[in-house]
C-alpha cells in the first residue's frame, strides 16, 4: 500500500511541476555543473560553451529559432525549447532509455533485446558492503532468489534463477566474467571493479551457453577506461560489524532455568515412574545438580534448591564454591560475539585516447567478522587495456589477481550437532547456568601464565571439579584463541583478445581465457585444551589446484540496409578444466609451532583426487529488426561434454524469439507519454551437465567409480563407490517466456512484466536396485519438473527537478514449482526421509506426522495416527503416527519474493534504501523444536525457549505446549508442529551521502569528493525472533555463522 501511495502521489507531482531557473547545464547524476558542454541553436552555427558554473549565454539568437541542442562527451544529447531562463539536465549515456546492455557473446540495445534479462549497475553494487558480490543480488532483480547459508565473511550466497529445476544436479547459475565462463570462487572478484551484472533468465538470453545454461547465467562486466584525461579515484570506507540475527527468545537467567529443569525431572518421576508427589519432589531436587553436572547455587544446609511450589528457594544465592573453584554462570553469547572492524580501500586509474583506453585498480579488504579469529582478507588487482593497433585491428587484455585469506573458527564447516567446538551451536543452546571461565575459590578469574588469556572451563572435569552434561570438552572461546582454520587462495584470471575488422560490418574476434586457483587449507586443533587435547592435537592440510582454459573464435556480421538491421554471429568455443586436490589428517602433534602434517606422529587419513572436464561448442545467432520496430532472433549451439559417454556426448540447444515495439506504431505513437511498449516472446532449450552424487560434482557419471585403500604397500580390494551408466546425459530445460517492456512519461516510469514457464526434463534420478547386483542404485535420466510464474520489475521517478530527484524501484516474482513426472517404478511418488516427491506437487514438500495438540488431562503431546481401516485417531505414541499417518504437510518454497527500494537526491545529498521480502512459504523451524525439548537426558543442559513457560501444568490445561518431562521422549518429536511461516522483510542497505560542489574543490585539484555513511544487513523481520529464512529453504540454521550487520562511513575522491 505504501508503494502504491508513492506512485499516485508522484503522478500528481509529475503533472503539476513547472521548474524555473536560469541558463545552466547540470549533471543529472550528481547535480553538479557540466563544464564545457556544447550549446547550439538548432539549424544554425550559433553556439556557446558552458563555463565553470555550467552557465551559458547566447547572444543574437534569431527570433525564428525554436530549439537548442546541448551535447557533451559521455552524456545523452538533449534538445530543449528556447525560452528566457533554461536549466538543462544532462543524463549519462549509461542511463539512456535505449542503453546498450551486455548479452551472451556480445552487446545489444535494450530496445532490440528479445530475451529476458535484468541489469544491475555499478552504482547499486558500490553501495553494498559485501565481501562476495553474490550477496549483493538479494532483492535487486526479479526472478532471483539468494540464500546466505553461512554468514562467514567472503562466503558465496546460493543463487537460484527462476526456481529449482533439479533433484540431483546443480541448480547454480553459470557465472561469466568479461565474456569468459568463470570456474572459480566469485569472492575473488572485487565488486568495486564491476561495471554491470546482467542476469540472463530465459532461453533466448542464455541458450548460447548450451549444456551449462539451464539454471540461468550471470554476466559480470568489469570497468574499462574511457577517452579523456586520466582519472584517479580513491574510495575508502571503515565500518563496524555486529551480529544481526540474535538468538531465539530463550531463558536468560539461571533461576528460571533451574525451576524449569526441576519441573522436567519432577514430572518424569510423578507421571512416568509412579512416585508420589513428595517422593518426586525429593528425587527431582536430589538429581538436579547431578543431571546438569554443575552446582552454581549456595543452599542453606538441610534445604533444597527448589521448594514444593516449584520456585527457587529464596535463601539460595547464585554462586558456589567447593573450596577449589568458584562457579557462577557467564553469558556465553555476549562473550563470544563481538563488534569487529571492517575496512576497505579501492584505488583505480582510468583514461584513454582515441586509440588506447585503460583501467587499473588495486584494492584491500579486511573483514574481521563478529567472532575472534574469523574473517576475510583480500588483496586484488586488475588491469583492463584496449588498444586500437590498426584501423582494422583491436587488441585487449583483462588481467586480475587476488590473494585471499579466509579465517574460520574451528568446526564451523562440520556437522555442528556433533561438533562440540561449534561456537554458534554452543552459544545458542547452552543453558544460562554454566561458567565459561575458571575462577578461583574467592571468585577471581584464573589466567594462563604463558598466554595471559583466561583459563577456560571445558566442562569435562579437567579444568574444574564438575562435568557438564551439555557439550563436555567444549569451550569455543578457547578454540578461537588456540585453534586455527585458515584458507589461503591465489587466484589469477586473464583474458586476451584480438578483433579484426575484415570488411565493413564483418569482424572476427579471437579470445583466450585463463583461470588458475591455488587453495591451501590449514586446520589445527591445539594439543592442550578442548576436544583435540584428547588425541594430542590435530593437523589437517588440504590443497587444491583448479586450472581452466577457454578459447573463443567469433565471427560477427552487422549491417543496416535501409530500415533492415541484421546481426549474425557464428563461432566456436572450447573449455578445458582440471582440478587436483590432496588431503591429509594426523593426530598427536610433536610441536605446537609447526602447522604441517610432518608435525604429527599418527597420520590418520589421507586422500587425493584428479578430475578433468572439457566442453566443445559450435554457436550461431541471427538477429533482425525492421525499422527498429519488429525484432526477431534465433540461436543455436551444438555442445559436447566430457561428462558423458561418447555415444551421448553431443546435444543441441537453441532458441527463437521475437518482439514488437508497439509504441512506434501510428495508433500509439500519437500518445507522446508512451515511449516504449514492446511485446516479446521466446522459446528454447538449454542443458545442465553438472550432475551431482552425494552432494558433489560427478565428473564421470557414465563410469563405475571405486575407492581403494590398503597399507604397507598392499592394496585392498576396490570398493564400488558409484555405479555409472553410459546412457546418462544432461538434464534439459525447455523455457517459454512472454512479456512486455514499457517506458512512459519520458522514462519516468519503466519496467517489465513477464510470464515464464521453465520445464526440466531428463532429470537425474538414482533408481534403487537389489543389493544382489553389487550396488544399490543406478543413475538414470527420467522425470520432469516445472517452474512457472510471473515477474514484475517497476521503476518510477515521481519527482525530477533541478534540486530534487526521487526514484522508486520494486520487483516481485510469483512462482510455482511442480513435479510433472517421476520414474514409473515410483508410481507417482517417492519418500525421502521427511520429504515426499509426488507428481503434481512441489520438489520441497515435507512429509510429516500431524500434531494433534495436548491431552488436557495428562499434558502429553498427541499425534494423529490411523488404524487399520484408515480412520484417524489421536495417539500419544509418536511412532504409531509416524508409521501410519505421515502426510504431505507444506510447500517450503515461497510463493512471492522480491525487493523494493528508493533513492532521493537533493542538492548534493543522496539517500537510498534497498529491501527484500518473501511471502507464502513455510520452513521447518528445527531451532525452535530443539528449544522446546522436554528435558530428557540428551537435552538436559540445553536452554529452553521462553514459550516453555506456557507448558501444560495441572493449573494450565488450556495450552498447545506439552508438559516438560525428562522421561517422555515424544515431547518435541518430528511433526508439522514445527512448520513456521518463512515470510520475511529485510532492510538490506541504507546509504546517506553528500557530494561537495565542484567549485569548492577546483582550487585543490580535486574533481569530486563524496562523503557517505552506509549500513548493510540493517534489519530482519521474520515469524520468530532468531529465525532467519534467508539461510535455508528447508530448516533453521542455528549452527552456522550468523549474518553480519555492518555500519560504516567512507569517502570517495576523484582527481
Amino acid at each position: 500500500m505504501l508503494l502504491l501511495a508513492f506512485f499516485f502521489v508522484g503522478i500528481g507531482l509529475v503533472t503539476a511541476q513547472n521548474p524555473e531557473g536560469y541558463s545552466v547545464v547540470i549533471s543529472e547524476e550528481d547535480g553538479q555543473p557540466v563544464i564545457g558542454a556544447s550549446v547550439l541553436v538548432k539549424g544554425t552555427q550559433i553556439g556557446a560553451i558552458t563555463g565553470v558554473d555550467g552557465d551559458f549565454t547566447l547572444p543574437n539568437v534569431p527570433s525564428s529559432a525554436k530549439t537548442l541542442v546541448i551535447s557533451y562527451i559521455g552524456m545523452q544529447t538533449q534538445e530543449v525549447d528556447i525560452k528566457p531562463n533554461i536549466k538543462v539536465f544532462m543524463r549519462s549515456d549509461s542511463e539512456m532509455l535505449d542503453e546498450v546492455m551486455v548479452v551472451a557473446y556480445g552487446t545489444a540495445k535494450k530496445s532490440a533485446f528479445t530475451g529476458s534479462a535484468s541489469v544491475i549497475k555499478s552504482e547499486t553494487l558500490e553501495k553494498r558492503q559485501v565481501s562476495n558480490l553474490s550477496n549483493a543480488l538479494s532483492g535487486t532483480v526479479s526472478g532471483v532468489q539468494t540464500q546466505s547459508t553461512n554468514g562467514q565473511p567472503g562466503t558465496s550466497a546460493t543463487v537460484r534463477i527462476r526456481g529449482i529445476g533439479s533433484m540431483y544436479a546443480s541448480n547454480n547459475p553459470l557465472y561469466v566474467v568479461d565474456g569468459i565462463p568463470y570456474e572459480g570462487d566469485i569472492s575473488a572478484v572485487n565488486s568495486q571493479d564491476i561495471e554491470s551484472m546482467t542476469v540472463l533468465k530465459d532461453a533466448a538470453a542464455a541458450a548460447l551457453y548450451g549444456a551449462r545454461g539451464a539454471n540461468g547465467v550471470i554476466l559480470v562486466t568489469t570497468k574499462k577506461g574511457k577517452s579523456g584525461d586520466t582519472q584517479i579515484s580513491l574510495d575508502a570506507r571503515w565500518g563496524v560489524n555486529s551480529r544481526l540475527v540474535k538468538n531465539y527468545d530463550v531463558l536468560q537467567n539461571a533461576n528460571t532455568y533451574m525451576e524449569t529443569a526441576y519441573s522436567a525431572l519432577y514430572n518424569g518421576y510423578l507421571y512416568n515412574s509412579g512416585y508420589t508427589a513428595e517422593r518426586a519432589y525429593q528425587l527431582a531436587n536430589a538429581d538436579l545438580f547431578p543431571k546438569l553436572g554443575y552446582q552454581v547455587y549456595t543452599i542453606p544446609d538441610g534445604q533444597y534448591l527448589i521448594g514444593r511450589n516449584g520456585k527457587l528457594n529464596p535463601y539460595a544465592t547464585l554462586g558456589y564454591s567447593d573450596g577449589d573453584y568458584y562457579y557462577t554462570p557467564d553469558n556465553w553469547s555476549d562473550e563470544m560475539f563481538q563488534s569487529n572492524l571492517r575496512q576497505e580501500y579501492n584505488l583505480s586509474v582510468s583514461g584513454g585516447s582515441d586509440k588506447l583506453s585503460y583501467y587499473l585498480s588495486a584494492s584491500y579488504l579486511n573483514d574481521e567478522g563478529i567472532i575472534e579469529n574469523s574473517g576475510f582478507e583480500r588483496i586484488s588487482t586488475r588491469m583492463n587495456v584496449d588498444y586500437q593497433a590498426k584501423k582494422w585491428l583491436k587488441l585487449g587484455v583483462n588481467l586480475s589477481y587476488s590473494n585471499v585469506t579466509s579465517r574460520s573458527p574451528g568446526d564451523q564447516d562440520t556437522d555442528a550437532a556433533t561438533s562440540s567446538g561449534n561456537a554458534f551451536f554452543v552459544g545458542n543452546f547452552i543453558a544460562p547456568i554454566y561458567p565459561m571461565y575458571v575462577r578461583n575459590a574467592d571468585g577471581s578469574f584464573q589466567y594462563n601464565a604463558n598466554t595471559g588469556y583466561h583459563v577456560y572451563d571445558y566442562g569435562d572435569g579437567s579444568s574444574t571439579n564438575f562435568t557438564r552434561n551439555f557439550m563436555s570438552m567444549s569451550n569455543p572461546m578457547s578454540g578461537f584463541l588456540y585453534d586455527t582454520e585458515k584458507y589461503l587462495m591465489d587466484i589469477l584470471n586473464g583474458k586476451w583478445y584480438a578483433k579484426i575488422d575484415i570488411i565493413d560490418g564483418l569482424s572476427l574476434t579471437a579470445s583466450l581465457g585463463l583461470h588458475i586457483d591455488n587453495t591451501r587449507q590449514h586446520s589445527v586443533g591445539n594439543k592442550y585444551y578442548g576436544q583435540s587435547a584428547s588425541y594430542g592435537g590435530s593437523v589437517m592440510q588440504y590443497s587444491s589446484r583448479v586450472y581452466s582454459l577457454d578459447q573463443q573464435y567469433l565471427l560477427n556480421y552487422k549491417k543496416t540496409f535501409g530500415n533492415h538491421n541484421l546481426d549474425i554471429l557464428a563461432g566456436y568455443e572450447s573449455m578445458d578444466f582440471n582440478t587436483e586436490s590432496h588431503y591429509i589428517l594426523g593426530y598427536n602433534m610433536y610441536s605446537d609451532k609447526n602447522w604441517t602434517a610432518s608435525n604429527v606422529i599418527d597420520r590418520k587419513n589421507g586422500s587425493g583426487s584428479y578430475n578433468e572436464y572439457a566442453t566443445i561448442g559450435i554457436i550461431t545467432r541471427a538477429s533482425y529488426d525492421f525499422n527498429e520496430k519488429y525484432y526477431g532472433s534465433v540461436s543455436y549451439r551444438r555442445d559436447a561434454s566430457s561428462r558423458f559417454h561418447p555415444d551421448n556426448r553431443w546435444g543441441n540447444f537453441w532458441s527463437v524469439s521475437a518482439a514488437w515495439d508497439m509504441a512506434k506504431e501510428n495508433f500509439i505513437s500519437q500518445y507522446d507519454w508512451i515511449n516504449m511498449l514492446k511485446l516479446k516472446a521466446s522459446f528454447g532449450q538449454q542443458g545442465n551437465d553438472n550432475l551431482y552424487y552425494k552432494g558433489y560434482t560427478n565428473y564421470y557419471p557414465y563410469l563405475d567409480q571405486f575407492t581403494v585403500s590398503g597399507s604397507d604397500g598392499v592394496f585392498s580390494d576396490g570398493v564400488l563407490y558409484y555405479k555409472g551408466s553410459k546412457d546418462i546425459t544432461w538434464e534439459t530445460s525447455n523455457s517459454f517466456n512472454v512479456g512486455v517492456d514499457f517506458a512512459l512519461l519520458g522514462g519516468r516510469i519503466d519496467g517489465t512484466i513477464e510470464y515464464f514457464n521453465r520445464q526440466t526434463k531428463d532429470m537425474l534420478y538414482y533408481k534403487p536396485v537389489a543389493m544382489s547386483n553389487g550396488y544399490t542404485q543406478l543413475p538414470m535420466n527420467i522425470g520432469s519438473v516445472r517452474n512457472s510464474g510471473v515477474e514484475i520489475e517497476l521503476n518510477y521517478t515521481p519527482i525530477e527537478t533541478n534540486d530534487l530527484k526521487w526514484v522508486i524501484n520494486w520487483n516481485g516474482t510469483l512462482m510455482k514449482n511442480k513435479i510433472l513426472e517421476l520414474h514409473p517404478d515410483l508410481k507417482g511418488e517417492m519418500i525421502d526421509g521427511s520429504y515426499i516427491y509426488r507428481e503434481g506437487e512441489s520438489l520441497y514438500q515435507m512429509y510429516l506426522t500431524k500434531y494433534a495438540g495436548v491431552d488436557p488431562d495428562s499434558g502429553e503431546a498427541l499425534y494423529w495416527a490411523k488404524d487399520e481401516n484408515g480412520v484417524e485417531y489421536k495417539d500419544k505414541d509418536w511412532s504409531a503416527a509416524y508409521n501410519s499417518n505421515r502426510q504431505a504437510s507444506g510447500d517450503l518454497l515461497p510463493t512471492i519474493y522480491g525487493g523494493v527500494g528508493t533513492t532521493l537526491e537533493f542538492r548534493g545529498f543522496d539517500f537510498s534504501i534497498q529491501c527484500a521480502y518473501q511471502l507464502g512459504g513455510t520452513i521447518y523451524d528445527s531451532g525452535y523444536q530443539a528449544f522446546m525439548h522436554g528435558g530428557d537426558s540428551h537435552y538436559m543442559g540445553y536452554n529452553w525457549h521462553k514459550d516453555i513457560l506456557n507448558a501444560w501444568t495441572p493449573e494450565n490445561r488450556n495450552t498447545n505446549i506439552p508438559r516438560v518431562d525428562a522421561i517422555d521422549k515424544y515431547t518435541n518429536s518430528l511433526s508439522d508442529r514445527w512448520l513456521t511461516s518463512s515470510d520475511y522483510f529485510s532492510i538490506n542497505n541504507i546509504t546517506l551521502g553528500y557530494t561537495l560542489p565542484k567549485r569548492w574543490l577546483r582550487s585543490l585539484g580535486i574533481g569530486s569528493l563524496r562523503i557517505y555513511g552506509a549500513a548493510d544487513n540493517v534489519a530482519l523481520f521474520s515469524a520468530r525472533k532468531g529465525l532467519d529464512p534467508r539461510m535455508s529453504y528447508t530448516t533453521a540454521s542455528t549452527d552456522r555463522y550468523t549474518p553480519i550487520r555492518t555500519i560504516s562511513g567512507g569517502l570517495k575522491v576523484t582527481f
